[in-house]
């Protein structure tokens, strides 16, 4: 466990994984005690609500603004819960240090911005109190990395993340495409740096809510951030990813909890002996990869010498669905064969693009 971790959990007497509730937005004082004493009761410790709520588009609720934060202070007179919101310009801050909130997140849009992150991190020199990094919209590791690095060099001494997914245009699942791999590189690249998930916003409806919670417990995720609402049929905003208080209290308890750590002598002789057999395997698979990419640069040495471009989109096409239908063949998904495929095929246009450009 984390330095930061170590602290909040000894603060807020909790075990892990740290679970953050509350509704999406704040929309009148009643709606947050209400929701607030209802969680209290299933055992969360810290509430979160949305004071200033960003939106795509204008003419939609957009928050109740500063008197929400009163709101939100009364709560943590009322029931002793530690409170949090959300933060883009520096005004934010200014009224949210007026009124004593405890904690505060950077949202995805403002993570996407480094001048706005920058802006934030310099109003916080000085100010001890935990800040939440949420992902960017898009699929941008260095950029969250980035806006984590900031309020570090700031020196603030409490800094987490948050998973909440990455924007993807068209139909989908999910609300956002949870993209694990990446969380999961920014908690190898950053290990001292607690990751939560915010299993709503990928969600975005309360049935898919515990899947994706389980599945973030399983890549040992620190906690989660979940929104839930007293009435969520009569939220303002994001109704249908917010769960009933009385919903919350039954998904936490159906979650399953694993170790990380391997106590079981015969499995981990087991675990050892598997292993061994994927890294023999992913050796044969790179010793694959580069007789495949020596081939790719013949290829581009005949395109050249022959006038021919780079991209032969007939091929391509062919490549991508014999390929991934050879794959599920073998169980596969169609995710990770084009995800794959698709590397591929950049890695050797990268190669061809290198060999037309030579000499020039």
């Amino acid at each position: 466990m984390s330095i930061v971790l170590e602290k909040l959990s000894a603060e807020l007497n909790t075990n892990s994984p740290l679970i953050i509730a509350g509704p999406c937005s704040a929309e009148s004082q009643q709606q947050l005690l209400s929701t607030a004493y209802s969680l209290k009761e299933i055992g969360i410790k810290i509430f979160r609500a949305g004071i200033w709520k960003p939106r795509t588009r204008p003419n939609s609720f957009e928050g109740v603004g500063e008197i929400g934060l009163e709101w939100l202070k009364n709560v943590s007179l009322e029931t002793n819960m530690k409170i949090m919101t959300e933060v883009a310009n520096p005004n934010h801050l200014d009224d949210i240090l007026k009124n004593d909130i405890d904690m505060i997140w950077i949202g995805a849009r403002t993570t996407g911005n480094p001048f706005a992150v920058q802006e934030i991190a310099n109003a916080l020199k000085g100010v001890d109190i935990p800040v939440f990094v949420k992902n960017p919209l898009n699929e941008d590791l260095n950029l969250w990395i980035g806006a984590i690095e900031r309020f570090h060099n700031s020196d603030i001494k409490q800094i987490l993340a948050i998973h909440r997914g990455f924007f993807a245009y068209g139909s989908q699942k999910y609300r956002n495409i949870p993209q694990w791999q990446i969380p999961v590189e920014l908690n190898r690249i950053m290990p001292s740096i607690p990751l939560l998930c915010d299993p709503s916003h990928i969600a975005g409806h309360r049935s898919l809510v515990k899947e994706v919670s389980q599945t973030a417990l399983d890549l040992n995720f620190d906690g989660l951030m979940i929104e839930s609402h007293i009435n969520p049929s009569e939220a303002l905003s994001d109704k249908d990813q917010q769960l009933p208080t009385n919903e919350l209290k039954k998904l936490l308890s159906n979650l399953i909890l694993r170790e990380n750590n391997i106590s079981d002598n015969d499995v981990a002789v087991s675990l050892k002996g598997l292993r061994s057999e994927i890294d023999s395997l992913d050796l044969d698979l790179i010793e694959i990869l580069i007789k495949r990419m020596t081939i790719a640069q013949k290829i581009g040495l005949k395109k050249k010498d022959n006038g021919i471009t780079i991209l032969q989109p007939e091929r391509w096409e062919y490549i991508l669905k014999d390929r991934v239908l050879n794959g599920k063949k073998g169980g596969l998904s169609n995710e990770f064969l084009i995800l794959l495929l698709r590397a591929i095929h950049q890695e050797s246009i990268n190669i061809q693009t290198d060999i037309m450009n030579r000499n020039l």
